[in-house]
């Protein structure tokens, strides 16, 4: 089994920077996607950034340039360090884990970010 915890959400002004953290815990799979990914109220979840364990990277196109993914293969900890941050930020985000060999996937239980005066 596997542990996905998210951790850093928060309320932040507009403009404004926050840095969240993943770390998943268990039986962790060599080859591996970590991502975020965020729920605002009453949409559909989306993805924010994707990782590989090779350092591929994947962005929306809503945050690339203030969004930044890294990861820490050694501690199995994915990190998403955001800028420039915007009200339509705030949601609800998910730290994901996924199996690139089997697909199976792990959710944590979600961090919320506010962005707001």
């Amino acid at each position: 089994q596997v542990q996905v915890v998210e951790s850093g959400g928060g309320l932040v002004q507009p403009g404004g920077s926050l840095r969240l953290s993943c770390a998943a815990s268990g039986r962790i799979f060599s080859i591996n996607l970590m991502g975020w990914y965020r729920q605002a109220p009453g949409k559909q979840r989306e993805l924010v950034a994707t990782m590989t364990n090779g350092g591929i990277t994947n962005y929306a196109d809503s945050v690339k340039g203030r969004f930044t993914i890294s990861r820490d293969n050694a501690k199995n900890t994915a990190y998403l360090q955001m800028s420039s941050l915007k009200p339509e930020d705030t949601a609800v985000y998910y730290c994901n884990i996924k199996n690139l060999i089997s697909g199976s996937m792990y959710w944590g239980q979600g961090t919320q970010v506010t962005v707001s005066s």
